[in-house]
């Protein structure tokens, strides 16, 4: 089994309030991770149609039959459990008794926000890190992984990545869309989801793709909202200050695993990948990711940004530590060339920073005054 770097910090919550909260993306491993660290713990899983229907008819009959320490696991589908919990939680001063996971942001944060506000400690967990496999024995090529993707049951199961994408994808567009959206027209939806996947790194010009789907960009913005919620997408903002020239003030839109990427794309083998001309767009979406989720995996916010001006200047990641912005270029090329990061040293002109990351697939690794370079796989290293 794949240890998460997450489980330090859920461990450390728990010790410090009466719930813990674990949202994410299906698939990335909530269920396991809380059965593992909490074995002793009662389950209830409120997927299951008659245990969800025992929820909604008779919420203290389902509390009698699991009483704490629980895991609730998919709180999202009964929303007015929290307000039990609420109560539980206030009655009984106890530490992690009641661990909640759930898969759609949106639904489970409002309904946290109204019921267990200052009562739960919140974490999301993404698909496995390149760092928990490493770590783990799996030594994957850049284009191997890029492939293959983060999902765990793949690695656990040894799954095919292009059927096991094409599952996931097929079980969010006819089940989990449902429950947050009332999306009538599925193919305009599934072509835009296509059509994103060509344009990870990207700004997103929705009035463009209104014209290629044939729907306006209000309901665009509504789309990219439900797959935001529901952790298929991923956006960076840009960095804000004035550096004394105007800047853009779109995001960048990524994938939350690039595997689907790879899949929304048509490549089928991993000898695609290499050849593919949207290469660089994807080792860039991994490596965002990779930051996300070691920021994630410690319970602190991610302080990630981009930046690009009116210039066409751009630092493909922005790290905001403290007071220091930290800029990273990101580049597929396996092999070294010091016009790699000039955007860097122009970044640094601009804002008085002294160094900078370049973070690329070659296997040299160095530090000069100005700049690290640093292997993909050893991306963690500057986040934690």
């Amino acid at each position: 089994m794949i240890k998460r770097d997450i489980e330090n910090e859920l461990v450390n919550l728990s010790t410090q309030y009466p719930v813990v909260t674990i949202t994410g993306p299906r698939q990335a491993g909530k269920t396991t991770l809380t059965k593992m660290v909490f074995a002793d713990y009662s389950y209830c899983n409120l997927e299951l149609p008659d245990i969800r229907q025992l929820a909604v008819d008779d919420p203290r009959a389902l509390f009698s039959s699991f009483p704490p320490p629980v895991i609730f696991d998919e709180v999202q589908r009964v929303p007015d459990l929290l307000s039990y919990i609420q109560v539980m939680a206030d009655e009984n001063d106890q530490k992690g008794q009641i661990i909640l996971t759930g898969s759609h942001h949106l639904n489970l944060h409002e309904a946290i926000t109204q019921s267990l506000a200052g009562r739960t400690a919140l974490l999301t967990l993404y698909p496995l890190s390149i760092k928990e496999l490493f770590q783990s024995g799996f030594t994957l090529s850049r284009d191997e992984l890029i492939f293959t993707g983060f999902l765990p049951r793949i690695y656990k199961d040894n799954l095919e990545p292009h059927k096991a994408y094409r599952n996931y994808y097929q079980t969010y567009i006819e089940r989990d869309l449902r429950q947050v959206s009332n999306i009538r027209n599925l193919d305009q939806y599934e072509k835009f989801l296509h059509l994103l996947a060509g344009r990870i790194g990207q700004l997103v010009n929705l009035n463009a793709l209104s014209g290629d789907i044939g729907v306006s960009s209000t309901t665009l913005t509504e789309w990219l909202s439900v797959l935001e919620a529901s952790f298929i997408i991923f956006r960076l903002k840009p960095y804000h200050d004035n550096f004394g020239t105007r800047i853009v003030k779109s995001p960048k839109l990524y994938l939350a695993d690039v595997g689907l990427a790879a899949y929304l794309l048509g490549i089928n083998e991993v000898d695609q990948i290499s050849r593919d001309p949207l290469l660089g767009n994807l080792f860039e979406n991994m490596v965002v990711l990779e930051a996300l989720k070691t920021r994630m995996n410690r319970g602190l916010e991610p302080n990630l940004y981009f930046y690009r001006d009116a210039n066409q200047k751009e630092i493909d990641l922005l790290y905001k530590n403290r007071n220091e912005l930290i800029p990273l270029e990101i580049k597929a090329a396996m092999t070294y060339n010091k016009t790699l990061h000039n955007s860097i040293n122009y970044f640094n002109k601009l804002s008085g920073g002294r160094k900078g990351y370049l973070v690329y697939a070659g296997d040299l690794e160095f530090e000069k005054s100005e700049i690290s370079v640093l292997n993909f796989a050893n991306t963690y290293r500057i986040f934690e």
